[in-house]
């Protein structure tokens, strides 16, 4: 579902403020008549996840309508290279040597992503996508040290249309199909996933469930190429594996990082699946 949403943005008329605040229009309806959680004034701290997540959904709309899909996912997921930072910053963990020696991996596969088409248009939306992983990442940070996300996620979505309504409702009016792939968006691309992801993630162990999340990024273009024709171009393509090849194998490092720092019952706490991360895509 997650990975629906170049496809999906790509085949829309209507322009990426609009589709980014429809989108999450729908989204947040959707969460706040779900989670009677949601429905309360969030306090401080909820309040700036929830503005990171909504920054993230803006940018990464903007990001897929200005460069291509594969593009912007693949820049996107490079938000582990801050997690590390802002993990450091704000919740004084401290990075392994594994995943310092990590950054330069990261980086060599965004600065491939970057060769690919060169124009003005194409290096904006990858400057948006860069900036989603920025927000992306604070979002992970932040859901960590939060007892329930589905409130930041409602808030987020919820922030993301109050700053982009202004200039949505100057755009053209949405034809019929338009409205479709927006309702689509809302319901089955952004909410849905992340309420699957939230409660698989709880029966799964946590490497395997983050590891199978990686199959948005990989999908996203595929769908990108088959229902609308956008290749990517063969920069991009070796810059997406070498981020995705880095990001799984951070992931299948960290229980033996939690084992090594807290012994054998935290390896356990750890792959029983209690893990936020929502997508921000």
């Amino acid at each position: 579902m997650w990975s629906t949403a170049g496809a999906a943005i790509k085949l829309c008329g209507l322009g990426a403020i609009q589709i980014a605040v429809g989108r999450s229009l729908v989204a947040s309806i959707l969460l706040f008549a779900l989670f009677p959680s949601a429905r309360k004034l969030p306090d401080r701290r909820t309040l700036w996840v929830a503005a990171a997540h909504g920054a993230t959904v803006l940018l990464f709309v903007l990001a897929t309508k200005s460069t291509t899909a594969a593009n912007a996912i693949f820049i996107q997921d490079t938000a582990p290279v801050w997690v590390l930072l802002f993990s450091a910053v704000i919740l004084g963990e401290r990075p392994t040597r594994a995943e310092i020696w990590g950054v330069p991996v990261f980086l060599a596969g965004l600065a491939l992503c970057f060769l690919d088409r060169l124009s003005a248009g194409h290096m904006a939306g990858n400057v948006l996508a860069a900036l989603a992983g920025i927000t992306f990442a604070l979002s992970i940070v932040g859901f960590r040290s939060l007892g329930e996300g589905a409130p930041a996620i409602a808030w987020g979505n919820l922030i993301a249309v109050t700053v982009g309504i202004g200039f949505a409702v100057r755009g053209r009016a949405p034809a019929a199909g338009d409205l479709s792939i927006v309702v689509f968006l809302g319901v089955f691309q952004l909410a849905l996933p992340n309420l699957l992801f939230a409660w698989g993630v709880r029966r799964a162990p946590a490497v395997e469930a983050s590891l199978l999340a990686l199959l948005e990024p990989v999908l996203n273009p595929i769908w990108t190429l088959l229902l609308v024709g956008e290749q990517p171009g063969p920069w991009a393509i070796v810059g997406g594996g070498v981020i995705l090849a880095a990001t799984a194998a951070w992931t299948v490092k960290r229980p033996t990082r939690a084992q090594s720092e807290a012994g054998p019952e935290v390896t356990r706490d750890a792959r029983s699946g209690s893990i936020a991360l929502p997508p921000g895509s």
